[in-house]
């Protein structure tokens, strides 16, 4: 399956299996069906679970708060991450405090889809990531799936949990594709993959820096240089044991994030690996983030604005102390979108 059809078959297989499932946003219902991963949604289960909500987003997921108390299991759905910003009320001092605030007995079981608008000029904003934003509020659960089979099994995962879960795919992976079970299968939520095996040095991946990452690797196998590559996969719960264990063995690390770097993940990481095995170490850790400015709208310049393998090679031979040759570096995947619409 192509990632979006990993979204479109989570979603119908849920909504499927439990009538408490129900789907909520704004242009949901157009025949484009939010880039074909809600397509068959409306006809199939008709306009009372696949509702198509105003030009309100507070209040799309003020409705999805109380829904959710009441024992359904609201998927709200937003053509891009910016638009969440809207309702950070909602989220922070409603949906994620909630479970703590009626001492454990009243869960939020709620998931927001926030889709990340990369790769054709959309401009600074509609094309951000705010990956740490969400990962920073106690109550929410952050997932970022990095390919069709975890953006299945995740979303899956995220429609069975109690909690509130902002669930953030990458519109610049909807066109990849993998092999996907038809069957129902869960990703666990607060596990990372290691996707990659390697005794060199550790690259700890978030979303489409994920394959970048992999592309980095396997460049600088000719170099004798082994990479260990990390999904995490989870945001929040992070898997940091997975990161440390890997550490451990190599050494050496280097973050590759699709957000900016102050204050964010990347950051996050190397801090907890410095307090946790700072003897591990063998030298400093790199992160590698978007440049601290907005994203912006021309695409040819876009094209240059994100990092992706070429600069995750390069932080590789940072850390194990090697000049630079840009002759070993492989440029950056730079994708021509081709998707349905």
């Amino acid at each position: 399956m192509k990632f979006r059809e990993a979204i479109r078959a989570a979603t119908l297989q849920a909504m499927e299996l439990d009538p408490a499932v129900f789907l909520i946003g704004v242009g949901i219902t157009d025949p484009r069906a939010v880039w074909g991963t809600l397509s068959g949604a409306l006809q199939q289960f008709g306009p009372g679970r696949v509702i198509e909500g105003p030009l309100a987003e507070e209040a799309l997921t003020g409705i999805c708060v109380g829904a959710a108390t009441m024992g359904l299991r609201p998927l709200l759905i937003h053509h891009r991450v910016d638009f969440v910003m809207l309702s950070m009320n909602q989220l922070v001092n409603h949906a994620a405090k909630w479970r703590q605030m009626f001492g454990m007995q009243q869960t939020v079981p709620m998931v927001v889809r926030a889709v990340v608008g990369r790769g054709w000029g959309n401009g600074p904003q509609h094309t951000q990531s705010h990956h740490a934003l969400f990962a920073h509020i106690p109550g929410l659960k952050v997932l970022v799936p990095a390919n069709p089979y975890d953006a299945k099994g995740l979303l899956l995962a995220a429609l069975r949990d109690e909690d509130p879960v902002i669930y953030i795919e990458h519109r610049w992976l909807h066109e990849d594709d993998a092999p996907v079970p038809e069957a129902y299968y869960l990703t666990p939520i607060g596990k990372a993959a290691v996707v990659r095996p390697g005794t060199d040095v550790t690259i700890v991946a978030v979303g489409p820096m994920v394959p970048e990452s992999l592309k980095a690797a396997a460049a600088l196998e000719p170099t004798g240089l082994s990479a260990e590559v990390i999904d995490v996969r989870t945001l929040r719960p992070l898997d940091l044991e997975a990161v440390l264990q890997s550490v451990t063995k190599t050494g050496r690390l280097v973050v590759a994030d699709s957000d900016w770097g102050p204050c964010g993940i990347a950051g996050e990481i190397i801090a907890r690996v410095a307090e946790a095995a700072h003897d591990a170490l063998k030298a400093r850790p790199v992160r590698i983030t978007w440049p601290d400015s907005a994203v912006p709208s021309s695409q040819a310049i876009e094209a240059r604005f994100y990092p992706g393998a070429a600069e995750i090679q390069a932080a590789i031979l940072q850390t194990v102390a090697r000049q630079r040759d840009t002759e070993l570096l492989a440029p950056s995947t730079v994708k021509k979108f081709d998707g349905p619409f």
